[in-house]
């Protein structure tokens, strides 16, 4: 019973790890709602009354969540500046409001230097969120300069207590959230071994629900990949371990991805094409009438859920002979005598199990350290040299430094955005004050927050729609609550700290979610200040809207940056990315000495995730024009496409010196010259460089690398696959001319 309750609760917790990597929200919230609590505790234990409870748990959010370096010595610096910013920005809130034009002047001018700050980095960000918030809890409360000694202490109060819950309540180090987000990527990558072996039974009516499974769960994996990505540097112990882990992350990235290519393609009657698992919609392979239910495939299900267990397990003593039998019987599908006697496509999958079961050993490797070697076969010993060789090699290769030239002036994004939002909430403070000469505020907190991560028109509309939508629904549960509460002080900030960990919890998931759970706790705050009534929570939306509509505005009319140009901007980085990844590799393939290549594939990765984030205002559903909307997708599809063969390309290249499969073919440069030259010809199309030559089109990679010239490759597997990224690259590549209005011109074999 206890080995099935332990069982039952490493699920539940592998579930919990998948669908929040690092548990980041969770904490996030917690030690938030910790901070609040203790904030409340001491205030209340030194009888502090409802307004300065109040301000002390606005100040101790906001003293938690500003913060956002990834060291904590550098937390700590900045949690200390942070407090006599806090304490003058109150002061100064309570010095000017009964000064209505200067007060104003100065609300518009602390909002430019907030937003200015953000250039100098994390701690710019974090003063300057400090420094306007509690201005904003200045004019919440109403304060008053000789209300000032008790917020002054409601403010200290805050921050030690934010402080404690950073630095001993609710830890959190790199390493930590490091190996918190190894393990999340761990429990995504076992989900997604676990939706493609639904591929083998879902029947022809299931396929489209199972693929699109698949496809979300790889790009969940992805997203892990990424956010390990940028904990790498902080959280190992130094530079060699890091890229070590980088590489292994990739390797098992592309294996997982590799092997639901090979599953669907077994399923049906031709090769899937690797746009399938990118894009909605795409077309699958002719599928089988039913499941095949013979000896292979019934071996290949069970191997697939001893993937997932090997995927999930942790390595050790605990772990027992088990765990390295499944493994050993998996890598030994690497070896041609060990495959089951089926068709060539299941076959493949098979050899995609045990290329995956290799990237899985070198992930525990990479990350837990060495392992216990003697239940090896001489199939696993292999996979040990290869990987041992090919660390060796990760150690060598140089780091290419990159600097791109920092913008000046009105060009910079920080300072753009600070005029903007200073234009906009001017805009908000006149409009608010016709609404409302006591909470106009509000329209000037929501210009404030539309700007907040975003960089276009397109993506403030769509925030402040989201934010008007959520302050509606917000209102409706805070006119219930309020009714339900009344003046039960205690049960009320009860519920405010409920809905501030479900505010942080879902605010990276849904923008929406987390302005309804504000709007309920203001409608909470409102009742224990005793200013709750439903023309409060009307004005509230009322002003939401005007808010809204001033960021809008200043976005479209003061130094715009409309979403076509800043999506076409972010399109001509990813393909330069692109091509740098598809250059590099194809050089070193050709004989070319090593570079470093996985961090080249993971900027191209960083680039397409900033391009995807941009053309979400292209896609969302309240888009009117359908057909630019499907473009972006097919766009981004197809770039998610390119990306998956140049990463590949990326891995395999980097195995030259250790793969016995494996052999530089000078050859290799020129076709991938090709593919190069149509890529940067489509980047010189988006960026209107003068002139734009178009794509070529031709024989295809393949025929291109005739064997029997002079530097014939060694032909094996291995080389064969180079061949197929190399031409499916290629045609992806092609694929992006039509929906991008590129020329295309065929050139002769």
């Amino acid at each position: 019973m206890r080995a099935a309750g332990g069982s039952v609760r490493a699920e539940l917790w592998g579930r919990l790890a998948a669908s929040d990597p690092g548990l980041l929200r969770f904490t996030a919230g917690l030690r938030t709602v910790t901070s609040i609590a203790l904030t409340l505790a001491v205030l209340a234990a030194l009888r502090a009354d409802v307004t300065h409870l109040v301000a002390g748990a606005i100040t101790a959010m906001v003293a938690t969540f500003a913060i956002r370096e990834k060291q904590r010595t550098q937390q700590a610096v900045t949690l200390a500046l942070g407090l006599p910013t806090a304490l003058a920005s109150m002061s100064l809130g309570a010095l000017l409001s009964s000064r209505v034009v200067i007060g104003d002047l100065f609300f518009v001018a602390l909002i430019f230097c907030a937003v200015y700050g953000r250039r100098f980095g994390d701690r710019g960000t974090a003063l300057g969120l400090i420094g306007f918030q509690i201005y904003f809890v200045s004019l919440f409360v109403h304060a008053t300069v000789p209300a000032l000694p008790g917020l002054y202490l409601a403010i200290t109060v805050a921050f030690g207590c934010a402080a404690l819950a950073r630095f001993a309540l609710v830890r959190q180090t790199p390493a930590g959230i490091l190996g918190a987000l190894r393990g999340a990527f761990r429990a995504r990558f076992a989900q997604l071994v676990a939706a493609q072996a639904e591929l083998l039974d879902a029947g022809p009516d299931e396929l489209d629900k199972v693929v699109q499974e698949v496809r979300v769960r790889t790009a969940r994996l992805h997203e892990t990949a990424l956010l390990i990505q940028g904990r790498l540097t902080d959280g190992t112990s130094d530079e060699a371990v890091a890229r070590l882990v980088q590489r292994r992350i990739a390797d098992a990235e592309i294996a997982a991805e590799r092997l639901g290519l090979l599953l669907l393609t077994a399923r049906g009657e031709q090769r899937a094409d690797t746009l399938t698992l990118h894009l909605p919609g795409a077309h699958l392979p002719s599928p089988a009438p039913a499941p095949v239910r013979d000896e292979s495939s019934e071996r290949l299900r069970l191997d697939l859920e001893a993937l997932r267990l090997l995927v999930l397990r942790p390595a050790g003593p605990r772990s027992g002979t088990a765990l390295a039998q499944l493994r050993n019987r998996l890598l030994g599908y690497r070896e041609e005598e060990n495959l089951p006697d089926a068709s060539s496509a299941v076959q493949d999958v098979f050899r995609g199990v045990g290329e995956t079961a290799r990237a899985v050993l070198g992930l525990r490797i990479a990350m837990d350290g060495p392992q216990d070697e003697s239940d090896d076969t001489p199939a696993t010993s292999r996979s040990r040299e290869e990987l041992d060789a090919e660390d060796a090699a990760i150690e060598g290769a140089e780091e290419d430094e990159r600097e791109a030239a920092e913008p000046t002036g009105l060009r910079r994004p920080t300072t753009r955005a600070a005029v903007q939002v200073a234009v906009g909430s001017s805009l908000a403070i006149v409009g608010g004050e016709f609404l409302s000469a006591q909470r106009w505020y509000w329209a000037v907190l929501t210009c404030w927050i539309v700007f907040i991560n975003t960089a276009s028109t397109g993506e403030i509309l769509v925030k402040g729609y989201r934010r008007l939508l959520g302050t509606v629904l917000g209102v409706v549960a805070g006119i219930g609550l309020a009714g339900l509460v009344g003046h039960h002080t205690w049960t009320a900030f009860g519920l405010v700290l409920l809905f501030i960990f479900a505010m942080f919890y879902s605010a990276p998931l849904s923008y929406t979610l987390m302005s309804f759970f504000v709007t309920a706790m203001l409608g909470l705050l409102y009742t224990l200040l005793n200013t709750y009534s439903l023309d409060v929570l009307v004005l509230r939306i009322e002003e939401t809207a005007l808010g809204a509509v001033c960021g809008v505005i200043a976005a479209a009319v003061v130094l715009p940056v409309h979403t076509d140009r800043r999506t076409d901007e972010l399109l001509v980085t990813t393909l330069d990315r692109l091509a740098d990844v598809t250059r590099a590799s194809a050089d070193q393939l050709s004989g070319a000495p090593p570079t470093d290549l996985v961090e080249k594939a993971r900027d191209l990765d960083q680039a397409l995730a900033d391009l995807a984030a941009a053309v979400q205002p292209l896609t969302h559903p309240i888009t009117p024009l359908r057909s630019r909307r499907d473009t972006a997708r097919y766009v981004v599809a197809l770039l998610e496409t390119c990306a998956y063969h140049a990463r590949s390309l990326a891995a395999t290249a980097e195995l030259l010196p250790t793969h016995p499969a494996i052999a530089a073919d000078p050859r290799l440069r020129g076709a991938g010259e090709r593919i190069v030259h149509n890529i940067e010809a489509i980047a010189a199309q988006v960026a209107g460089r003068e002139p734009a030559p178009g794509i070529e089109t031709g024989p295809s990679i393949a025929a291109m690398l005739k064997p029997g010239t002079l530097g014939a490759p060694r032909y094996g597997r291995v080389t064969d696959r180079v061949l197929r990224h190399l031409q499916r690259l290629d045609e992806a590549v092609a694929g992006l001319a039509r929906p991008l209005e590129v020329p295309v011109r065929s050139r002769a074999g």
